[in-house]
This record gives structure tokens, C-alpha cells and sequence, in this order.
């Protein structure tokens, strides 16, 4: 952004916010701070983001919408008297923005305080009681087709068939857990009636329902305002949003794949922090006393004083628990066995190894190819040296051609994208130079963003797997390999439909003086752009349509950005100047013998009859809460499922292996080399990941493309 731009941006910040700043306080009043996040949130929209939106009556109807759906998003709580309520200020949250008024925000907080104090009085009673499952009853589960109850007595009923449900799921998989033990000649058990398990299966209820009461009544001002600022921002579209301190820390995170503390996942239940799992290569790895199931009591910085983190909110607990690296933490912990411990632990970076790119070698009858997985598009934001996915992916192809492999198939499955400069520099790995994306802002200024670095990294046959959840950068990147004939692109029907670019913008840093005791306030996440083929197409909403389409179970549902509320449309613009690949392989053979296999092949044919099934039951939400009904249902289930994971069993000539010099360094930690032993057990049933090698070979094979020709698909 240009210097003139950020000294507009805040002065339109400071004069939205000048009335605020009043008087001195000696305290943080949430609802100044709320006022301050809202109106920094419109400003930073009204000046920055891609579309302009008036902010009318219009726009207050689906601001409400949005709010009235996520506050309570089950129906679990709102009565139908309590929405129409609220339904006076549908027109009017766009008067509430400009006057800096937040009676409707106040109102359903109050109420649904109300009704959870409610809930929480009386689902103990519900679960006091044995549940008929003889009756011929049922619930529906899509919230969508629920109606708000009409009163407080409906609304227990509501609750009843929830938790009726609830304990039928747990009693059907005692039950059933007992059947198994049975029929194991080799195993005696006390036979327990359905009686007994139903018991067993309520109180399980019951705890689960105390828990979750445990962590609704540790919802904060944070939470609350987070959802009703996102439910206007997010009118401007589904990827712009409000992000507070702690979820912009775990997105950062999250592209970065690092972050300092002792390296421990932690969860709450209830109102114990235990320990989910420890990283691989941690501090608290290496140190080697806080294991997996522990509960952490108490938590001291250096030497000083502890402090219990017994009835603390899980995120407030991590902060105290994270640090920068090199300083010390202790922990009082109770283990598995009911001992305690005092653990001291040196906090060091802790690196999210799962986020960055690996590579593999396919053994295909006789055909080495490299394999390549992504999982996103990671940089370091913070860290212009930091570890980048093109530099990554730029290594792990050096050691792929060392090892003299034929092929290279890069996996972007699943992979929702990340950062935009290094797709535009991990395309270049694949061609000379040239364009890779186009973008255009709000001032329809169009930017093409382009490879400008001469040579080639890896030449050879290149294959991209994609599915429905490949989305934005993963999307750049298989649209620009396709445009230029680079690669062939495989995978489900169509990729995510992602077509807009995002930028952060730090809220603390727009902040000073009087209004700097308000931080952290957070950041804001706005669509600055929306990028194009170099053909000139959008991939929004229409995404990428692979050159082959390999059925999937959800071939046949509509997914993606679709889906989402508030979508920008596609269009459309000029083309950019671009040389496409010559190719040693044509497209429309590779095309054509891939089909031919596909459709001869067991595997494909059984998903695409799934996926056709799955289309048909896909509005078949009422559950049946009669034992025998529920249990024919599950069964029915079992068997689709049991169907499914038949399918994947390993392929005659078909291996998986790592790299040597890989290998090496797992060395010495058990738990990286059980990970790495798992991923290649999972690839060598990978049928996807297998039919790409076979695409990798008909691309070795010269092209004898003729007009009718019957292709030889071996």
C-alpha cells in the first residue's frame, strides 16, 4: 500500500474513532474496545476492500442473518419469542454501525445467557432418567430443517431427542463392542445387559454435556464480539474476517509452521489441561518427562512463583505456557498413574514438520517417480530468510533428480493455499519465465505476476493432484501448469473455486497514544484482489477443471465456494502473452488412454457408484431412535464403509520408499520414523496417488496421436 494510502487509511481511522477517546482510564472497558475494533473493521473495508458495499438496510438483513445463525447455530438455545425479538433490529445494524450502538449485540448476548443458564438447569434431569428405545421416534440432524422452538417445554423436548440420541450412539457402540468380544473365542467377559449399557452410556452424556457447560461458561467478550463483528464483515464476502490476538497468532502459525514454546498439544475436556501429544523434535520431546494423557496444574516462568491453570480458559493457560525460546518454564503435572511432577523445560522453536513439503520415491513396476506432498502453501511473513514452500519444493526436486526418477507428481490435495508470491516463484521451477497470474484490485489496476528468473529447475514429466479441497494458490499454481501444457493436472471434478487474494492488516499498528491501552486489538483480514488465468479466466467459483477426473465420493455433491454466503462472481479478462510448453506428450492422448483405464478399473467404478449413493442420502438427515431401526442404520453404514476401505489394499508392483538421506535423519526419534512408516503405508494403497504414476509413464512413452486411433492404454 502506498504511503498516501496508509496516512488516508488513518486519519479515516482516528476521526472514526476521536469520539472514544474522551478521557483517560485506568481500565480496559470492553464495550470502548468493542467500538474501537467495529469501527477500525468498516474503516479498513470502506477504504481497502475489493467491492465497495453500502451500508443499508440490504446490508443489515444479512448482517443479522449471519449473526441469528452463528450465535446459535443448532437451534439448540433461541426460542422462537426470543428471534423475534431480536428481529427488530433486522433493519437496523446498519444504523447501530453508525451511531456506534451495540443494543442489538447486548440484547442476544443477555438472552442467550438466559437460555443457556436454562439448559444447564435442566438437561441433568432429562439424563436422570432411562430412555425408551423401544418407541418409534426420531431427530432431526440437519439444523437447517429445525424450527426454533416455540417455548421453554418445547425446547426440552428439542434437548430430550438430542441427548436421547447422544446416549443411543454410545449404547449401540457398547453394545457392539460386547458382540466383538463374544465372538473372540479366545476372550471371556461378564456379559452386561442393554440395561446396564444404557446407564453407562447416559452418564457419558452427562459428563460430555458438563464439560461443554465448563467451556460455554468460559466464553469471553473476545469470543462474543469476534462473532458478531464477522457476521458484518463477513457481507463483504467469506474470506475477509476479524481475527483476535490469539486466532491471527494460530494462523500465523499455521503458514509459517512454527512457532516458540515446548512443542506439547493440549486440550480441556473440562476443566484439565491435558496433553494430546507432544511434537516430534520438540523441547519437551527432548526432554522426555511430560508425556501424552498428563494434566498440567500449575505453571511458573523461570523461578518464579506458580500459578494454577486448574480453572483457566485453555488459551489463556498456552500463553502463559508458551515463551520465547531459551527461557525456562516449569510445570506442575499429574500423570496417568496419579503421581505428580515438577517438569522443567528450556522452551526452543518448535517445528510443525506435517506443514512442509516431503518427498517420496514410487517404485511403478520398474518406472522410479518422484512424489512430492504439500499440504499448504507455507512462508514466514516474519522472517525474510525464513523456511518458504518454493524453496522447499526447489530442494526436495534436486534430491528427486539425484535419485534419477522419471517423473514427478506434486500433490496439492486438500492443500487450501497460502501464500501468493511463492506459488508465482514454484511455478518458475517448472518453466523458463513467463506469466503465472494475473491480479486486479479495486481499482481495476491489473498487476500480472510473473517468473522473471531464466532456467528451469526440473524439466521433465510433471503430474499435479488436486481435489475438491485444493483452493486459491493450489488453484494458481495447476491453472498456470495446465495453461502452459506444462503438466497434466488430475484429480476430482473441479477444484475449490477460490479466486480472490487476501492480505492482514495489524489493528495495533493504527493505534497510539490514550487508545494504545486498548491493545491488542487484533488484525483484520480483508480481499484485497481477485486473481486470473493467464488466459484471462477466474478460478472463482468455477476453480480448475482437471485434464483428468478421477471419481471421488463427493463427485457428485456441490462443494467448495459455492457453498459459501456472499461470494464474488466469476468473470473474466484479456489473456496475457505467454509461450505454451512443447510438450513431448500430448494432452488430449494422455486424456484419452487415462479414461479407457479409469473405467475398466474396480476401484473408480465402486467410488463413483458411492458417490452416487452418497448424492441420493444426502438429504436423509432424520435419524431413527428406536434401537433396532438405528442400529439396521449403522450396519447399513458399516457395510458402505467397510466397502470403501476394502478398496485400498497395497498394489501388485507398485512401492514406496524414502529417500536415503531422509531416512538418515529420522534416526533416534521413534515418533518421526512411525509418522514416515505410516505416510508410506498410506501411499502404497493410494490408488490416486498410484493411477498419477501411471500417467507419468504413458507421458514417457512418444506421442502417435492420429485422428480415430484406438490408443493402447497398457
Amino acid at each position: 500500500m502506498s504511503k498516501i494510502s496508509k496516512l488516508f487509511l488513518a486519519a479515516i481511522v482516528i476521526i472514526s474513532l476521536s469520539s472514544y477517546v474522551v478521557h483517560s482510564k485506568f481500565f480496559v472497558d470492553d464495550e470502548e474496545k468493542d467500538k474501537i475494533i467495529l469501527a477500525m473493521a468498516m474503516s479498513y473495508l470502506d477504504n481497502l476492500h475489493y467491492q465497495t458495499l453500502p451500508i443499508n438496510n440490504e446490508f443489515s438483513q444479512k448482517a443479522f442473518d449471519l449473526y441469528i445463525k452463528r450465535i446459535d447455530y443448532n437451534k439448540r438455545f433461541l426460542l422462537q419469542g426470543d428471534v423475534k425479538e431480536l428481529e427488530q433490529y433486522k433493519n437496523k445494524i446498519d444504523d447501530e454501525i453508525k451511531a456506534d450502538s451495540f443494543d442489538i449485540y447486548n440484547l442476544a448476548n443477555e438472552i442467550l445467557d438466559i437460555r443457556r443458564s436454562e439448559v444447564e438447569e435442566f438437561y441433568p434431569d432429562i439424563l436422570e432418567k432411562p430412555f425408551n428405545f423401544s418407541k418409534d421416534e426420531g431427530v432431526e440432524m440437519d439444523h437447517d430443517k429445525r424450527e426454533y422452538a416455540k417455548s421453554k417445554s418445547e425446547l426440552i423436548k428439542i434437548w430430550t431427542q438430542d441427548l436421547k440420541y447422544q446416549t443411543l450412539s454410545r449404547l449401540n457402540r457398547k453394545i457392539e463392542a460386547q458382540n466383538k468380544l463374544i465372538a473372540d473365542p479366545d476372550t471371556t467377559i461378564e456379559e452386561k445387559t442393554i440395561a446396564e449399557f444404557e446407564i453407562e452410556a447416559r452418564e457419558g452424556v452427562k459428563e460430555n454435556m458438563d464439560n461443554y457447560f465448563i467451556r460455554v461458561n468460559k466464553i469471553n467478550e473476545q469470543d462474543r464480539i469476534s462473532i458478531y463483528v464477522n457476521s458484518i464483515v463477513n457481507v463483504y464476502g467469506p474470506h475477509s474476517g476479524y481475527f483476535p490476538p490469539e486466532d491471527k497468532e494460530r494462523f500465523d502459525i499455521s503458514i509459517s509452521g512454527k512457532l516458540e514454546g515446548i512443542g506439547a498439544r493440549l486440550s480441556q475436556p473440562g476443566h484439565e489441561i491435558k496433553v494430546v501429544s507432544i511434537v516430534p523434535g520438540s523441547a519437551s520431546a527432548l526432554q522426555g518427562d511430560l508425556k501424552v494423557d498428563d494434566i498440567i496444574t500449575q505453571v511458573a516462568q523461570g523461578d518464579d512463583e506458580f500459578v494454577s491453570i486448574e480453572e483457566m480458559r485453555l488459551d489463556e493457560a498456552i500463553k502463559l505456557i508458551k515463551g520465547p525460546k531459551g527461557t525456562k518454564v516449569r510445570l506442575t503435572v499429574t500423570h496417568k498413574n496419579g503421581n505428580e511432577q515438577i517438569i522443567t523445560i528450556i522452551r526452543d522453536v518448535v517445528i510443525l514438520e506435517e506443514t512442509f513439503a516431503k518427498s517420496f520415491i514410487l517404485q511403478d513396476n520398474g518406472t522410479k517417480v518422484g512424489y512430492i506432498l504439500l499440504p499448504k502453501f507455507y512462508t514466514d511473513f516474519d522472517n525474510r530468510n525464513g523456511r518458504t514452500c518454493s524453496k522447499d519444493i526447489e530442494i526436495e526436486l534436486e534430491k528427486l533428480k539425484e535419485q534419477g526418477v522419471s517423473g514427478v507428481i506434486l500433490d496439492l490435495r486438500n492443500n487450501g493455499g497460502g501464500s501468493l508470491r511463492d506459488v508465482v516463484d514454484m511455478v518458475g521451477l517448472f518453466i523458463d519465465e513467463g506469466p503465472v497470474v494475473q491480479v486486479r484490485g479495486r481499482d481495476n489496476e491489473l498487476k500480472v505476476l510473473s517468473d522473471n528468473r531464466k532456467g528451469i529447475v526440473y524439466d521433465g514429466p510433471l503430474v499435479v493432484m488436486v481435489n475438491e479441497y485444493s483452493a486459491s494458490a493450489s488453484e494458481i499454481f495447476a491453472a498456470a501448469i495446465q495453461d502452459y501444457g506444462r503438466g497434466m493436472i488430475i484429480g476430482s471434478s473441479s477444484t475449490f473455486g477460490k479466486g480472490t487474494v487476501q492480505r492482514f492488516y495489524d489493528m495495533d499498528q493504527m493505534v497510539s497514544g490514550q487508545m494504545a491501552e486498548y491493545k491488542p486489538l487484533g488484525a483484520v483480514k480483508l480481499t484485497m484482489q481477485k486473481f486470473y488465468r493467464i488466459t484471462g479466466g477466474s478460478t472463482q467459483l468455477k476453480g480448475v477443471t482437471p485434464d483428468i477426473i478421477l471419481p471421488d465420493l463427493y463427485t457428485y455433491l456441490e462443494t467448495g465456494e459455492q457453498e459459501q454466503e456472499f461470494v464474488m462472481p466469476w468473470d473474466k479478462i484479456n489473456p496475457a502473452d505467454f509461450t505454451v510448453w512443447n510438450a513431448t506428450w500430448n494432452t488430449s492422448e494422455m486424456k484419452y488412454k487415462a479414461e479407457k483405464a479409469i473405467a475398466e478399473e474396480t476401484f473408480f467404478t465402486t467410488v463413483d457408484e458411492m458417490a452416487k449413493e452418497l448424492l441420493e442420502s444426502q438429504d436423509d438427515s432424520y435419524i431413527d431412535l428406536e434401537l433396532e431401526k438405528y442400529q439396521a442404520y449403522q450396519k447399513e453404514l458399516e457395510d458402505q464403509s467397510d466397502k470403501f476401505e476394502e478398496l485400498f489394499q497395497s498394489i501388485d508392483g507398485f512401492d514406496v520408499s524414502s529417500i536415503a538421506g531422509d531416512l538418515e535423519k529420522l534416526q533416534g526419534d521413534t515418533i518421526k520414523v512411525r509418522i514416515n512408516s505410516d505416510q508410506i503405508d498410506n501411499l502404497k494403497e493410494d490408488r490416486y496417488v498410484y493411477e498419477s504414476s501411471r500417467v507419468i509413464k504413458r507421458m514417457l512413452k512418444p506421442s502417435v496421436v492420429k485422428a480415430g486411433m484406438n490408443y493402447d492404454v497398457r
